[in-house]
This record gives C-alpha cells, structure tokens and sequence, in this order.
C-alpha cells in the first residue's frame, strides 16, 4: 500500500536570491519523509546552510513554498516562528555555546524558554546529557571540554525537548575522525528513536557506502540524489 502520510518537510522550486544577484539556491525540489536520516552534500557555497536557514525560518526564501509538518512557512507571523521552531533542533558547526554558563546550564537553557517546571528540566536535562555521555560533566564549563565534548553539549542542547526534526550544519566540520564517528553514532541512535535527519556535510567518508539517503547540491541547485 502507498504511504499516504505527508512529507514532514517539503519544498517546491524554493529560490534564494541575495542582493545584488547572488542565487544561493535555484529551484529546488525536495520532500523528505519523517523518520528518514538525510546527507545532504556538495561543496562550500553550494547552498546546504541556505537550505537550512530556510527551514528554521532564519530567513525566507526570494519564491516558492517551504512546509515543516504540515505547516506552510508562508503563512508564518514572526510571532508564531518561536512556536515552529520548538519542531526543530539545529546543530551548528560552530557550537554557539555560552562559555559563562555550565553545561547543565547550556542545555537547560531550550527548556527554561518554553517555560517548562525545575524539576522537569532537570530531569530532561540529566536524561540527554546521559545519552551524549556527559552525565558527569554536567558543571564544567564549555571550555573544559574538548571540541568534540562540546559538540555533543550543542546537540544536547538542540535536541533536549525531543523535537522530531533535527537539521545539523556541517556538525563535524572541527573534529577529528574519532569524534566525528562519535557524533555520527549519535545521530543514528536519535534518529532511532523517531527525529527526522537532515545532515549537511561536505566530508564524503560520512556518506560513502551509506544506506542512508544522499542528496546533492552544487552552485544551488539540487543534483541527482548519490
């Protein structure tokens, strides 16, 4: 029987077009389906971070339509993006870690937003931090630890209120290869609980000889799948 569900994300011939005349991304098709872990690949300025802005509603796109679970970004007020973005958990190559702030701290921070009780953040908090192997870290500072422990502070934090989508930037791009398999690891095991992947990355050992899906882009536009 055909799957009747609707694509947790899709686009429809999505442009970006930055002044003067810069085409970051050029009609590009796309539906992914919920539970899938995607690669998403191509080389620096190919237009993977763009796609993901337009997710997460950082920016808009210049034409076409963009749905996150049924929900047409469109028709998005600035004051209902907060609510779209509890859906959404983004992981960023850089981290964007408060080094004044424990770790505990930095990941309590996504709870404490959506106004959730002290008791139920902290046991959310300890929850997450177990699965990313930091339980016993949680008040060390963000420059205590290596890039690859602060990495996995960044994806605690994205994913602590279990959103079922995760869009991760080029999350590997500063570690070494033992980290980046660890980081990998990780994201297999969430998407084994249920969140919908979007990995992009320009590092092709992650995605060679994957099962997983691969997609392309190159100079904006979105290329045969690999």
């Amino acid at each position: 029987m055909a799957n009747m569900e609707s694509p947790i994300i899709k686009l429809t011939s999505v442009s970006k077009v930055y002044p003067p005349d810069h085409r970051a991304l050029d009609d590009v098709n796309l539906e992914v389906e919920k539970g899938e872990f995607i690669f998403l690949t191509g080389p620096s300025g190919s237009g993977k971070t763009t796609l993901l802005r337009l997710l997460y509603c950082a920016d808009r796109p210049t034409s076409g339509d963009i749905w996150i679970d049924g929900v047409d970004l469109a028709s998005l007020s600035r004051g209902q993006i907060p609510f779209l973005r509890r859906k959404i958990g983004v992981v960023f190559q850089d981290f964007k870690l408060l080094t004044n702030r424990t770790i505990f701290d930095n990941v309590a921070i996504t709870l404490e937003v959506l106004g959730l009780g002290r008791q139920q953040i902290e046991k959310m908090v300890r929850d997450i931090l177990a699965v990313v192997g930091l339980e016993e870290r949680e008040d060390a500072f963000p420059l205590e630890l290596s890039g690859g422990e602060q990495q996995r502070v960044a994806i605690a934090r994205a994913v602590v209120n279990r959103p079922p989508i995760i869009l991760a930037d080029e999350p590997t791009g500063n570690l070494d290869r033992l980290r980046t398999d660890e980081v990998i690891e990780l994201m297999e095991e969430l998407n084994a609980r249920g969140a919908t992947i979007l990995f992009a990355t320009h590092d092709e050992r992650l995605f060679t000889n994957t099962h997983r899906r691969v997609i392309q882009l190159k100079n904006g536009k979105l290329e045969n799948g690999l």
